[in-house]
């Protein structure tokens, strides 16, 4: 019997040296979890902000009437977001715009440069919405926190359709903020996407005002006194497709090829407003300029495929 009482006290004795060990190791991983900072990410619908910001500080939701500083205005976000989620650290901020398809402007180009941000692009359709979008930052949201990649979401849209990303990311345990843009008149986000985020927040003039500046028309003599030739806009046109060539990549401007002549709405404005610039003269309104400039475009494009 003392046999069976000393085993007894053995086990007793392993199962108590097995359950301090036990809690060891889970207060270790506690003291670790509590170390680890939550984190979160900036999600700019740029569709919204584009036409918000633009009608607040330009008056114009037209992207070609105003210029926006997006490397300035994401690092506001960025300093923003830090000031409201003070105990976390940035996982990116994820930027959400549309291209005819889906191949990148200048801008957009720019923008998947600057460290910490992610372009996602939809379509633009024939009457420049765009389509896709949404359903891309409902596809990352609810990754994101489906894998606790984030705790916390800043979500600058205005959308309804973004109220089924929101409910995916909270369904996983993510909180997500809105963001909006102050309006002049009226509201423009949904009241469904304001009943279904944890909190929310408007971004005012002063806010935007550094960043959004509305675009000069470049003046010309309508005489023609100062008309560039044909030969000069072909030379710009070329100048700008090896430039384009060298900073997108031949695999993106490849998918242009089989669309001659023509060129998608938004590459054909991005090519317009930089020969302006170079040219120091307006294009507008001058149909065989304008020719001359995609002619000068498409032949160098050409010739290096």
């Amino acid at each position: 019997m003392n046999e069976a009482l000393n085993a007894m006290s053995d086990d007793h004795a392993a199962l108590a040296a097995r359950i301090d060990h036990t809690n060891e190791l889970l207060e270790r991983m506690l003291a670790e979890v509590a170390k680890t900072p939550s984190t979160h990410a900036i999600f700019v619908d740029a569709g919204y902000l584009y036409a918000a910001a633009g009608r607040l500080v330009a008056g114009t939701e037209d992207r070609r009437a105003f210029d926006l500083d997006a490397e300035g205005l994401i690092d506001a976000l960025i300093d923003r977001a830090r000031t409201v989620f003070a105990d976390s650290r940035l996982l990116r901020v994820y930027w959400y715009d549309g291209a005819r398809r889906r191949i990148h402007t200048a801008e957009q180009q720019s923008i998947a440069e600057l460290p910490d941000v992610k372009v996602r692009l939809g379509n633009l359709n024939a009457n420049n919405q765009q389509k896709g979008v949404d359903s891309l930052i409902r596809s990352d949201l609810e990754s994101l926190a489906r894998h606790r990649a984030i705790s916390d979401a800043a979500l600058l849209g205005g959308d309804e359709d973004l109220v089924s990303a929101v409910e995916a990311a909270q369904g996983y345990g993510a909180r997500v903020h809105l963001w909006g843009i102050e309006a002049a008149e009226g509201r423009n986000q949904a009241e469904p996407l304001l009943w279904e985020v944890d909190s929310q927040r408007t971004l005012d003039l002063d806010f935007f005002k550094p960043y959004v500046s509305r675009r000069t028309a470049v003046a010309y003599d309508p005489a023609g006194a100062n008309r560039p030739s044909r030969e000069d806009v072909r030379f710009v046109g070329a100048q700008i497709a090896a430039k384009w060539l060298a900073a997108r990549g031949r695999d993106t401007l490849v998918e242009l090829l089989p669309g001659h002549p023509y060129l998608p709405g938004s590459v054909d404005q991005d090519l317009l407003v930089e020969a302006e610039s170079l040219l120091q003269y307006s294009l507008r309104g001058q149909a065989d300029l304008r020719r001359a400039l995609r002619d000068g475009f498409w032949d160098h494009l050409q010739a290096q495929y």
